[in-house]
């Protein structure tokens, strides 16, 4: 299994607005080759953000590689700049490959 993990600082107070943006977003991920499941975790509040994560889970590093260069990719990332008022600096992509899968 392979995870991508994109971290996110929220600004204080544009929590809902953050989530309302997930959820109706468009994620073209439904039916792609070797997606295994997505997640938005919401974490720690600070005095200045609120942590979330998107978590993708893969079948294989290689699966994840390819959607990067898939037209869903493409699609799904329309207009990601629009709400960047939203955070406290840019997210941070973190890649993890499965070590013990039970």
């Amino acid at each position: 299994m392979f995870i991508a993990m994109n971290r996110f600082k929220i600004k204080c107070g544009s929590e809902s607005a953050f989530e309302e943006v997930w959820t109706n977003r468009e994620t073209f991920l439904e039916g792609v080759a070797g997606f295994n499941g997505f997640e938005l975790l919401k974490g720690s509040k600070f005095s200045e953000h609120t942590l979330y994560a998107t978590h993708t889970a893969w079948a294989s590093k290689q699966a994840f590689e390819d959607w990067t260069r898939s037209e869903a990719f493409r699609k799904a990332h329309v207009g990601v700049g629009s709400t960047k008022e939203l955070y406290q600096g840019p997210p941070e992509l973190e890649l993890f490959e499965s070590v013990l899968d039970q």
